[in-house]
């Protein structure tokens, strides 16, 4: 049986989670993706004990930095979307806010990148709804009959790769996901060659 006490401990304890992943993304904004866990714990005023006590290493921490980004950006955009009765429409509104979010994010996903963080527990939600999209999208005849799921994580993995090309602010990405989105119509379309599988476990580059 829980004590108010052990109650009041374990609140304090989800509220420091959660202002230290906060933290963490304000910091990886601000500085770059090498920023270190000292400035983190300092940003988020606690001392470095007690940010290994909620995130024993830097993958921990990371993931739950993006988690909380994708919770507060992402999450409303994909119930937005999967609720439209426009699949087309709703997967525009769900690559863009996808993209926006990455722009937004793009140091925390830099260093989720370089440190392994990223996984497909991560990518899941989102990428199970742009599959069902392009699966409504594709029966109501405005997405191409012969896209996969597969070839949906590349052209968000080269969507989001954009991020280090382009400049940090403004919206420059926009026009990519327009040309994107014109590859994906049935209209003019040519038929594609045969997918070849991804590597997802061997190259951390297939990071969707």
């Amino acid at each position: 049986m829980l004590t108010d006490g052990t109650r009041r401990l374990r609140a304090d304890a989800a509220r420091n989670s959660e202002r230290i992943a906060r933290a963490a993304r304000e910091v990886y904004a601000e500085t770059g993706p090498d920023a270190t866990l000292d400035d983190i714990a300092r940003r988020a005023d606690v001392g470095i004990a007690t940010l290994y006590r909620r995130f024993p290493n830097k993958e921990e921490l990371l993931r739950a930095a993006i988690e909380q980004g994708i919770g507060e950006q992402l999450s409303p955009a994909i119930e937005q979307a999967l609720g439209d009765d426009d699949p087309k429409r709703g997967l525009v509104t769900l690559m863009e806010a996808t993209l926006s979010m990455v722009a937004h994010e793009r140091n925390t996903f830099a260093a989720a990148h370089n440190a392994g963080a990223l996984t497909t527990e991560l990518t899941a939600p989102f990428l199970d709804s742009m599959t069902l999209l392009i699966d409504r999208g594709q029966q109501a005849g405005v997405i191409r009959a012969d896209l996969i799921p597969d070839d949906v994580h590349v052209i968000i993995g080269m969507l989001a790769s954009l991020m280090s090309c382009i400049e940090s602010e403004g919206d420059g990405w926009r026009r990519y996901v327009a040309l994107m989105l014109d590859g994906m119509s049935p209209v003019g379309a040519s038929p594609l060659p045969a997918a070849a599988p991804l590597r997802r476990a061997e190259n951390r580059n297939c990071s969707f």
